[in-house]
């Protein structure tokens, strides 16, 4: 148990680790933070958080700085998160206002979160695995291509392209709507692909039989689309930029990045607090092969449920700065989606 002393000196010693980037000491924290003890009260502070592997001293006669303990147990016991400015939530009201669909939305928000922050910016898909398909559509660009369109209650519009082996015209396409229409407008996801799979007959051979079983199985590949879990992200240049944050190789945070499953499985494994924040702090990401980072996460609500907006980057990051931009965002992106459904 930290004394709320000790506490006071740990909290002096991240903030001060942050803006400098240096390590802090004794002399530093009288000088810049008034905690009316002497520098000789704060040393024996010091030494007792460095008992408790809070700090630690990187060499012989320099100051501290945070270990991921220490950056743990500063973010469990924020008693707020720094506000955003008023040019801040006006940044992010204009980012986010007015988007074409979901995909812009989101696309929208990490984008203006990576420009709020410095950090790899995070956004998950709320799942679409309960929505319920609502229209298919099929467009004949040509006669071998055909377009499929499918939108769900939740305003989720999606477009695929069917190639076709032989040509066809568009009664033919009318046919094939006929037929796929009852078999997912007005269904879940689920039981409209379950649905597809149960109509599929690969023994037709007319051109429009075949055009039909591309088409259902072009739409059966969009609604296990909508089942997956999905990250939206954007900043992964920063941790170029900030490579010297980071005491080790920035390469797993890339290959992470690159292959999304990784983040989704940590992002969905993270706890939230009372608060709805989530923090995953350095090695506590070692499971995942991301004991180098940090993430603050934040959840918004969408017709379907809730998802997460979140950050990557240094276990030396602005936390209160970073968890209070996610949450804003967040805060945002909930109310976005509740007007959009209430249209």
């Amino acid at each position: 148990m930290v004394s709320d002393r000790r506490l006071q000196v740990l909290r002096a010693i991240v903030t001060d680790f942050v803006d400098t980037h240096e390590p802090v000491g004794s002399k530093a924290i009288v000088e810049r933070h008034q905690l009316g003890v002497s520098a000789a009260t704060i040393r024996n502070d010091m030494a007792l958080l460095e008992e408790d592997e809070l700090i630690a001293q990187t060499h012989t006669s320099s100051g501290r700085v945070p270990t991921d303990k220490g950056y743990r147990a500063f973010v469990d016991h924020l008693a707020h998160v720094r506000p955003l400015s008023q040019a801040q939530r006006a940044a992010i009201e204009s980012f986010l206002t007015d988007p074409a669909d979901l995909d812009d939305l989101l696309a929208r928000t990490v984008r203006v979160l990576t420009q709020l922050t410095g950090q790899v910016a995070l956004v998950q898909y709320p799942s679409f695995a309960r929505a319920t398909v609502t229209h298919v559509q099929l467009v004949l660009l040509d006669p071998r291509r055909v377009l499929v369109i499918l939108v769900t209650d939740t305003g989720r519009v999606s477009q695929r392209l069917a190639l076709l082996p032989a040509a066809v015209d568009a009664d033919d396409v009318d046919a094939v709507l006929a037929h796929v229409q009852p078999l997912v407008v007005g269904r879940g996801v689920g039981d409209a692909a379950d649905s597809l799979a149960a109509s599929d007959d690969s023994a037709h051979r007319t051109a429009v039989d075949v055009a039909r079983e591309i088409v259902i199985r072009a739409i059966a590949e969009e609604l296990d689309a909508f089942r997956q879990n999905r990250l939206v992200m954007a900043g992964a240049a920063t941790l170029a930029r900030r490579e010297d944050d980071f005491r080790g190789s920035i390469h797993p945070l890339l290959e992470a990045i690159e292959e999304q499953v990784t983040l989704l499985r940590l992002m969905s494994a993270m706890d939230p607090d009372d608060n709805g924040f989530a923090t995953s702090i350095g090695r506590e990401n070692a499971p995942f092969g991301l004991g180098e980072a940090s993430i603050v996460a934040s959840e918004y609500d969408a017709a379907i449920g809730r998802a997460r907006v979140g950050l990557m980057g240094p276990t030396r990051m602005d936390y209160p700065r970073n968890l209070a931009a996610a949450r804003a965002v967040a805060t945002y992106l909930t109310r976005v989606l509740e007007e959009d459904e209430s249209r």
